[in-house]
């Protein structure tokens, strides 16, 4: 279980998050939902200690990970799907999956099973750069990166934007298989309502850097949608 208990984040002198507490049960995915802007990726960059400076409790388990540096967040666990992908785009496709793995709490430096029942274009074309894939390939390529660090928690910002629709549908099943076939905890910045609604098991809806509702993904309802995203 990922628990943040009246965590405040900032960014220099910027306060972006206030007293902001939620749960992210074992084995579920939790959606975080809400307008652009409003502090969702400042959450996950918030988990995994890359915000200047933190005030609360973030526990995963029994650890508490609240004053931990990045590598150690990393080691116990998390690992980050990042918006816009951040593939190194000379390295191959090899070398970002395997990059992956410095992480992993086993020291292994491998591809994971996973990956290549998920993602088999990447193992058929290991040795291309990152950089001539597509946008929807990256995210796969971003994706298979963070499994190599052999995470129980899987924090992912809007992997499904800017992708082209056929790849959307295959990166929708490779989150809902990862949660149910793999057992990984996910917390999905997500505005895809549709999406959210139907992977995940509870939501977190977020408004100027606070939870304004959360509960399970059914009390998820048309009106906290139109009241707190649409513009």
């Amino acid at each position: 279980m990922l628990t943040l208990a009246s965590v405040d984040s900032f960014y220099g002198r910027s306060h972006i998050l206030h007293g902001l507490s939620l749960v992210a049960e074992a084995g579920k995915v939790l959606a975080v939902l809400g307008r652009n802007g409003v502090g969702k990726t400042t959450l996950l960059k918030t988990i995994l200690g890359l915000t200047d400076k933190l005030a609360g409790t973030i526990r995963l388990g029994d650890t508490d990970l609240s004053r931990a540096p990045t590598h150690e967040r990393a080691r116990a666990g998390i690992a980050y799907v990042p918006q816009g992908r951040q593939i190194i785009p000379d390295f191959t496709i090899r070398d970002n999956i395997l990059m992956g793995g410095f992480a992993a709490a086993s020291g292994s430096a491998g591809i994971p099973e996973i990956v290549r029942e998920l993602f088999p274009y990447l193992i058929e074309n290991l040795d291309r750069p990152g950089g001539v894939l597509s946008g929807g390939q990256q995210q796969q390529l971003a994706i298979a990166r963070a499994l190599a660090a052999e995470p129980s928690v899987l924090l992912m910002d809007e992997p499904t934007e800017g992708i082209q629709p056929n790849i959307v549908a295959q990166i929708e099943e490779a989150i809902v298989r990862l949660n149910k076939e793999l057992g990984l905890t996910v917390v999905l910045v997500e505005q895809n309502v549709r999406f959210a609604r139907e992977g995940a098991d509870a939501f977190v809806m977020m408004e100027n850097g606070r939870n304004v509702a959360a509960g399970p993904i059914a009390e998820l309802t048309d009106e906290i949608v139109g009241r707190h995203m649409t513009i």
